[in-house]
């Protein structure tokens, strides 16, 4: 029986408009043993399956391993939409309320969840100039 396409595939495929993208943080801590109890695999899988995914190396914010970005659609984001940073994703219900989220809209189009708002985080600015010293 051939694989099913993902959600995000057909959308892909169909020239439809994707919701939203998800950036899954993979190298030094997220998605590594020491975050313990969690299947890294099975959780990018199944994000894989509802949006397209891609997989960062280190987004420098090791304290809140695993991350997941959700960004949002290019319309959302003409209207102002930011991406929603999201830390400590290390347990299935999480994973399946950003997968919720992202089905419904995601940033710009569909309210944070409030069990999500508990993950959210503004990320450290970048430094935009060189350091000196």
């Amino acid at each position: 029986m051939p694989e099913r396409p993902t959600r995000a595939a057909e959308a892909e495929e169909s020239g439809g408009p994707v919701p939203c993208r998800v950036v899954v943080c993979r190298d030094c801590c997220c998605g590594s043993p020491k975050v313990q109890g969690v299947d890294h695999a099975a959780q990018t899988a199944r994000l894989r399956a509802e949006v397209p995914v891609r997989i960062s190396d280190c987004l420098d914010v090791c304290d809140q391993a695993n991350v997941i970005v959700v960004q949002p659609s290019a319309a959302a984001r003409a209207a102002g939409a930011r991406p929603v940073w999201l830390g400590l994703v290390n347990d299935q219900a999480a994973t399946e309320d950003i997968v919720t989220w992202v089905r419904a809209g995601g940033p710009g189009v569909a309210p944070l969840p409030d069990i999500l708002d508990l993950y959210a985080f503004t990320p450290p600015r970048r430094r935009s100039e060189p350091h000196d010293g």
